[in-house]
């Protein structure tokens, strides 16, 4: 059955239709950037309690080590050894924490590339 429509009312349809699309798209990124942010945020939190239990072990470990040194050098050396050595081995680790940091990527793909689809598609002329 062929509707007789005015063009006032399909305009108005595709004028819905693609606000339709774009609350969708913003629900999409809001859901995407959530479920990030909820991740990003677990992790954090097990770093932080493993980086406390860690750096209490490595304190006694460090002074382990001075008293260690000081049998053979005096205090002030030994510590001054252990001191550089850990300085070394720090920025070390530090540099490639930052590396993996700057990997992360928390724009929201699906959503760019659902956008993008969406952009083509009104872009393609009608017959």
């Amino acid at each position: 059955m062929l509707v007789d429509r005015s063009v006032s009312d399909v305009l108005q349809d595709i004028l819905h239709n693609v606000q339709d699309i774009f609350r969708s798209e913003v629900r999409l990124a809001k859901a995407e950037i959530r479920q990030k942010a909820t991740r990003t945020a677990a992790a954090a939190l097990w770093i932080t309690i493993g980086v406390v239990g860690l750096l209490s072990a490595w304190m006694v470990l460090l002074w382990t080590a001075v008293y260690a040194l000081a049998t053979t050098l005096p205090i002030w050396a030994a510590t001054l050894v252990v001191a550089i050595s850990m300085a070394i081995i720090g920025g070390a680790v530090f540099t490639a924490g930052l590396r993996r940091f700057s990997r992360l990527t928390p724009m929201p793909e699906r959503t760019l590339e659902s956008l993008q689809e969406n952009l083509a598609w009104m872009k393609q002329p009608t017959k």
